[in-house]
Parts: structure tokens; C-alpha cells; sequence
């Protein structure tokens, strides 16, 4: 008798024995096909919900030729949830020599703006910045934030208040990861 496909799959598979798969009929090796394939797409899917997220980002004023570059935007975890820390990394390049400044940030949700702060530029790079330099802000949210998407805005400030970058992007504060922040909290 010829061997289903199905049955060829499961002989195939490292954990299963030969004689575990002979004693299946067709059917059987077709549920244990379906259940490994659904278990492989669920943790594909349940992967990305802490993983980290490339943002992309756009400068405040695109004709400006600002001192510090900003090359990209690494937030982690991904998506954003409230009561967990979240970092925000960003790389940047100058050819200045930075020895002190802060960054303005400023958070809206939806139309509304809901965040700001100023925090010294040293206290997340290491100063004396110049060439390549990565800034680190790292953040708890409130416990119960709202799920939905936010836009940030940050200006780079240095020690004479003028302004050496300034950039904006979008972030996510996910519906699966708010459940399960508040879950944790009670």
C-alpha cells in the first residue's frame, strides 16, 4: 500500500517515532499535520508581540539642515504597554562636539496632548556626543494607558537652547499588550 502524503510528513518529523506515525490512519496524520501547523503559525504570530520595532521618523522641518542626524528609531518592546518599561532608542550622528543640551518631549494621542518633559541630553548619551551616539530614554508608562496609536515629537536642544535636531514619529500602544498589563496588575 502507497504512504499517504500526510503520512510521509509526520515520518519525516525529528520527534516523532516511525511506529507512531505507521499506527496513524490518514486522518489522524492529517490532524497532527494541521495541529503542528497551526502551532508554528501561533508562535509566528505571538513572536513580534515583544520584540522590538524599527520606527521610522520624519524631521520636524524637512528644509532644515539640523547639526545632529537622526538614522533611525528602535523602540522595545513592541508594541508599547502601559505599566511595563519601554526604551527608546535612537541613533544619531554630528560633527559637533556635544558637552551638554536636553531633549524636549512632547506626546500626543490622537489630537490631544497628553506628555511633556525636558530631560538633560547627558542623562541618556554619554557627553561629551560627538560622530555616532545613540540615545537611550527609557519609560514606564501609567498602568492603564490607552491603547491606540500616539505621535512623539522630540527637539534636541544644546546647552545654549538652540536646536540641533528635532524629529517626530508614530508608536503604538497595543490592545493585546494593555489586557495583560492589566491583568498583571490585579
Amino acid at each position: 500500500r502507497r504512504l499517504a502524503l500526510s503520512t510521509i510528513i509526520i515520518l519525516s518529523h525529528p520527534y516523532l517515532s516511525p511506529s507512531f506515525a505507521l499506527l496513524c490512519s490518514d486522518q489522524m496524520a492529517m490532524i497532527a499535520v494541521k495541529f503542528f501547523v497551526g502551532l508554528l503559525l501561533f508562535l509566528c504570530l505571538l513572536s513580534p508581540l515583544t520584540s522590538a520595532e524599527s520606527t521610522d521618523f520624519e524631521y520636524c522641518n524637512k528644509k532644515a539642515n539640523y547639526a545632529v542626524k537622526v538614522s533611525g528609531i528602535d523602540i522595545t518592546p513592541y508594541p508599547v504597554s502601559g505599566g511595563k518599561k519601554t526604551t527608546f532608542s535612537i541613533s544619531a550622528s554630528t560633527g559637533k562636539n556635544l558637552t551638554g543640551g536636553k531633549l524636549v518631549i512632547d506626546v500626543n494621542y490622537l489630537f490631544f496632548h497628553v506628555h511633556h518633559e525636558a530631560i538633560d541630553l547627558c542623562k541618556e548619551t554619554s557627553c561629551p556626543a560627538s560622530g555616532d551616539f545613540v540615545i537611550s530614554h527609557s519609560q514606564e508608562l501609567p498602568g492603564f494607558t490607552p491603547p491606540g496609536s500616539y505621535t512623539l515629537t522630540m527637539k534636541m536642544m544644546d546647552d545654549k537652547n538652540r536646536q540641533l535636531s528635532c524629529i517626530s514619529f508614530g508608536f503604538s500602544i497595543g490592545f493585546i499588550a494593555e489586557s495583560q498589563a492589566l491583568a498583571a496588575d490585579s
